[in-house]
């Protein structure tokens, strides 16, 4: 846990997946990516579901939500998702805290690893999973989820953000904006449109949750793009951009995907590259 003005900020993990590692390092080689994230026999890398959250005195805000345990065994085959290790039932547990005490649910985009644990199965319906939190993504998001593409169709399901907004429990947000005081959300579109970042800062401290802009700590070398990315040159200049900030500005970096890295400090190597410092556990 690390302290930041009036919240606490911890990471929960909240389930572990696979994906084609092909596919989450994009045009690099595997010859170069297999050093840091080797693959399976179906080429796929290990991949954790980690969920930031900030508690202060009179607020539990919960960023992403995993994949959740409502899929069908066809769906959780294919991604090899394994709640053995980690569950939000123990992460939360761990805690002391229950799911109807989050207050507050921020999308950093829609896809089913961070959208799916926001809904839960009862009998033959789909309700919010945490019943009292008001949840925030970006509109462009929303509609683009509802709409998408033959390219990133497979990444949306319905069913996990449908169900907020009929309950009205989703507020629809437009740009960057400070959701609370020391809350930055910071947008980057070259993943899908109306992707959020957030960031938690007092002016001193700050960490960061890039989400899918930077899922793993092996990605900080700028051209290590996904090939899930809709547009990687724009992916590519939001890179540039937030870690020469997050650098100069000695932001903490919690990566949401990463199985052998909280998150880490940055500092610059000799070619002048953003690069690891030091990992940390939050």
């Amino acid at each position: 846990m690390i302290q930041i003005g009036p919240y606490t900020v911890s990471l929960l993990k909240a389930g572990e997946f696979r994906l084609d590692g092909g596919a989450m390092f994009g045009v690099v080689p595997k010859t170069l990516w297999s050093k840091t994230n080797p693959s399976d026999e179906l080429n796929r890398i290990e991949m954790i579901a980690q969920c930031l959250l900030i508690e202060s005195k009179d607020r539990k805000i919960l960023v992403d939500a995993g994949i959740g345990t409502k899929e069908q065994e066809k769906f959780n085959k294919v991604f090899s998702v394994d709640n053995s290790r980690f569950s939000f039932e123990s992460s939360f547990a761990k805690k002391s805290l229950a799911p109807s005490e989050i207050t507050d649910l921020i999308y950093t985009h829609l896809h089913f690893d961070h959208a799916g644990g926001s809904t839960k199965s009862d009998g033959n319906d789909v309700i919010p999973a945490f019943e009292n939190a008001t949840h925030y993504v970006q509109k462009k998001q929303y509609e683009h989820a509802l709409t998408r593409c033959e390219r990133d169709r497979a990444s949306y399901i319905d069913h996990n953000y449908v169900p907020i907004k009929e309950a009205g429990r989703m507020e629809m947000l437009e740009g960057d904006t400070e959701l609370f005081p020391g809350v930055h959300l910071l947008t980057s579109s070259g993943h899908t449109p109306g992707m959020q970042t957030v960031l938690v800062t007092d002016g001193n401290k700050s960490v960061w949750f890039p989400a899918d802009l930077l899922p793993l700590s092996s990605q900080l070398h700028l051209p290590y793009i996904m090939g899930y990315d809709l547009f990687p040159l724009d992916t590519l200049e939001d890179k540039r951009r937030y870690l020469a900030r997050a650098c100069d500005e000695d932001w903490i970096v919690a990566f949401e995907h990463d199985p052998y890295c909280d998150a880490c400090s940055l500092q610059r190597d000799a070619k002048g590259r953003v690069v690891k410092k030091d990992d940390i556990t939050i």
